[in-house]
């Protein structure tokens, strides 16, 4: 089993490679994402997250899923001019990926493994749940889809004051 976030690496959404282990030291908010959701709007408040708060060590990572409601059905080209042209996305966003199932990427496996939903579950239960990791990798929260990503920001600033235990 994994020990920690950092040692996963899977395909970036415009074909290069996204390394987690690029982002130790760093917090972490993952977030599995599709455009034609009604959630997709939080889009905004990830951007505004983002720009908040990388200059301090924090970092959005998106991973676009089209497993709910076949909600992300375009290809790696078509989401990122989506997200860029109607959100302004800027952080890092994955390849599309599986969060449940059989075929669930081994990241999705750690961190529902890591942070069970409600009454245990490890499913995801819809576009938009959100994890937050700290700086040392480790996952400290699981959040709803209905959790609006500007209601994260104490405990993202909570996060940001503790530094990473050295090694």
């Amino acid at each position: 089993m994994t020990q920690t976030i950092h040692e996963f690496s899977l395909p970036s959404l415009t074909g290069d490679s996204l390394r987690l282990a690029d982002y130790a030291g760093q917090v972490m908010l993952l977030v599995n994402t599709a455009s034609e959701c009604g959630f997709t709007p939080q889009y905004a408040g990830l951007e505004a997250l983002w720009r908040a708060y990388r200059e301090r060590g924090f970092v959005v990572l998106g991973f676009p899923c089209n497993q709910f409601g076949h909600q992300e059905p375009g290809e790696a080209a078509e989401i990122g001019q989506f997200c860029s042209k109607n959100y302004g996305v800027s952080f890092p966003m994955s390849a599309k990926i599986e969060v449940n199932g059989a075929q669930a990427h081994p990241l999705y496996q750690y961190l529902t493994h890591a942070a069970p939903g409600l009454l245990g579950t490890e499913a995801i239960k819809w576009n938009f749940t959100k994890f937050l990791v700290d700086r040392n990798g480790q996952v400290v929260a699981r959040f709803a889809p209905t959790t609006k990503p500007v209601e994260l920001t104490g405990e993202i600033e909570r996060l940001l004051s503790i530094p990473p235990a050295s090694v």
